[in-house]
């Protein structure tokens, strides 16, 4: 369904409104329609446009005990920047007809020592994919996932995971007890370390609406309850603690956080952030 527009066109000559339909907003903003999908739905042009985007994956889940964290959803975009360090991705051309938009979800985070956390599900725009974020290694799992970003490795030795080129980053790698940091959109996870849990790798800032955002960010490890600083966290990535890990914030795709330990009590990793996909054109 089309929401309302509580917009007005002026300033731009001969403007009649949007050129399209679908999305959870639709907003004019800088001399473009920006068309903003929370959930998944439908892209239906009136007429042939040139479209940018922004493609962000659902984000992974953290690990249990000492996890890793989880990785960040796969970016994608055509405005600021893109994710893994890549070029611009280029814009479609579109004829009037409707699009699969999908939203892809973030990932459960580990409850058990010999589990991960679960991979975020991938988003897509028309022939546009990202890939969703590969979840975090446990104390007994250890290794972190692969994915867009990938996951922090878990428990005294766990490897990251590695990211998806012109999407995101690698996980970190657990060390000493302590959960690595996940990848992000924008940079690789940290190291566990024997003082403490791995930064979440940084998220991407993309200006797609006409103001920046930071999207993308890896979660933090997970760490003992004697052991600090806990990990820094980056473009909706969810910190880890010494209990349980906190989630990646929902339309970021960031990666959950990490569980740890306290008081001999196992700590169950973050959920991962869904994604988002953004849509603009020429008013």
């Amino acid at each position: 369904m089309t929401p309302m527009l509580g917009i007005m066109a002026s300033g731009i000559s001969g403007n009649l409104g949007p050129y399209a339909t679908g999305g959870n907003s639709i907003v004019l903003s800088g001399g473009f329609w920006v068309h903003t999908f929370t959930s998944s739905g439908t892209f239906t042009p009136t007429k042939s446009l040139t479209a940018g985007y922004l493609v962000v994956a659902g984000g992974a889940g953290g690990g249990n005990t000492f996890g890793g964290a989880g990785g960040a959803g796969g970016l994608r975009s055509t405005v600021t920047a893109t994710g893994g360090g890549g070029s611009l991705e280029t814009a479609l051309s579109l004829s009037a007809t409707g699009y699969t938009v999908t939203i892809g979800a973030g990932g459960a985070g580990a409850t058990g020592r010999a589990s991960k956390g679960t991979s975020g599900s991938n988003s897509v725009f028309s022939t546009i994919t990202s890939t969703g974020g590969g979840g975090g290694g446990s104390y007994d799992t250890k290794n972190g996932a692969t994915g867009g970003s990938g996951g922090g490795g878990g428990g005294e030795s766990g490897t990251g995971g590695s990211g998806t080129a012109n999407q995101g980053y690698g996980g970190g790698n657990g060390n000493g007890g302590h959960g690595a940091g996940a990848g992000g959109s924008g940079g690789a996870g940290a190291n566990g370390t024997s003082g403490g849990a791995g930064n979440g790798g940084i998220g991407v800032a993309v200006a797609i609406t006409g103001t920046s955002v930071t999207y993308a960010g890896g979660g933090s490890g997970g760490s003992n309850n004697d052991a600090t600083p806990l990990g820094s966290v980056n473009g909706g990535g969810g910190q880890g603690q010494y209990g349980n890990g906190n989630a990646g914030t929902a339309n970021t795709g960031g990666g959950g956080g990490g569980g740890g330990l306290t008081s001999g009590v196992d700590g169950n990793g973050g959920a991962g952030g869904s994604g988002i996909v953004i849509v603009r054109y020429a008013a």
